[in-house]
């Protein structure tokens, strides 16, 4: 067998061993590729580790929207919520040293004891929001762009198929305990089409 064919033959089942089970990053390919010693790895997919440090759902995100409109959307949907909290806390005299504090990115609303503090920020890597509430816990929101009309859509936890308006209209309202408006502020409903799918 001459030298390149056995070259050929040995790359080949060194990408063999980048099979979809395994899921290796980017990078450990490479390796392998240059590597002169084939690496055998165990047959049991019990002992195999995810080399991503990105929830899968996050691929999904950054495939939905470009980046520009992700910010474009992100910075609306941020600076609404910034002054429509300072509007509540202006109007909720019960509130113990609330604060609405914006800046870089990342909103962060205290509403003093007992109800604690909201941090939602900007995730560009992910495009996606971070809720940290201290009632529900921590989630991620991906936009889901109305596929009619440019720069317009709402935020999806995908875990629980609730939007991050409805999440902060419930939450926020019982705190301050009246009904708020958090759907009339942008990027805040879901849109149904004809055959009443979200879109």
């Amino acid at each position: 067998m001459s030298f390149p064919l056995r070259q050929v033959i040995a790359r080949w089942s060194r990408l063999a061993t980048c099979k979809p089970g395994f899921a290796p990053s980017l990078s450990n390919c490479s390796r392998l590729h240059v590597s002169s010693v084939v690496t055998q790895y165990p047959s049991s997919t019990s002992h195999y580790r995810s080399y991503s440090s990105m929830n899968p759902n996050d691929f999904i995100a950054t495939s939905l929207i470009d980046s520009v409109t992700f910010v474009t959307v992100c910075s609306d949907t941020l600076e609404s919520l910034v002054d429509y909290f300072e509007q509540i806390v202006d109007e909720t005299s019960t509130l113990k040293n609330p604060d609405v504090t914006y800046g870089d990115g990342v909103l962060t609303v205290s509403f003093g004891e007992p109800y604690g503090t909201y941090v939602i920020n900007r995730q560009l890597p992910n495009r996606q929001i971070w809720l940290s509430s201290p009632t529900s816990g921590p989630k991620r929101y991906d936009f889901i762009p109305d596929k009619r009309t440019v720069n317009e859509g709402y935020w999806l936890y995908r875990h629980d198929g609730v939007t991050l308006h409805e999440l902060l209209q419930k939450e926020i309202s019982a705190i301050v305990g009246r009904k708020l408006e958090f759907f009339a502020l942008p990027h805040s409903q879901r849109r149904l089409d004809t055959s009443g799918q979200d879109g």
